[in-house]
């Protein structure tokens, strides 16, 4: 069974950083498409970040220049770098991981879809 454990949530001042961490535990054959996705108060959850299997990266506009999707497939782990915070990125963030289980060429691998247990984010103005 995969997991998702997010790490690196915390409060910072405006202008300062973080780097959130989503570590993909279990058994799987491989790492798909990865995303991260946000929620404030009272708001829906959006998407911040993405990236397909070919490392194409899309940004909300509200990130762009700032925020960085990445992940080292070695670790298993997704990364979200965030620079110049600013108190409205204050919120919940979530990793989204699509795995693909190990299969045979008769009976391919399913893929799935994973979400994290979700980290805080304060930014302090």
């Amino acid at each position: 069974q995969v997991q998702l454990v997010e790490s690196g949530g915390g409060l910072v001042q405006v202008g300062e950083s973080l780097r959130l961490s989503c570590l993909v535990s279990g058994r799987f054959f491989s790492i798909g498409a990865t995303g991260w996705y946000r929620q404030a108060p009272g708001k829906q959850r959006e998407l911040v970040a993405h990236m397909t299997s070919d490392y194409i990266t899309t940004y909300a506009d509200s990130v762009k220049g700032r925020f960085t999707i990445f992940k080292d497939n070695a670790k298993k782990t997704v990364y979200l770098q965030m620079n110049s915070l600013k108190p409205e990125d204050t919120a919940v963030y979530y990793c989204n991981v699509q795995t693909t289980d190990w299969g045979t060429v008769e009976s391919p691998g399913r893929s799935r879809e994973h979400w994290g247990q979700g980290t805080q984010v304060t930014v302090s103005s």
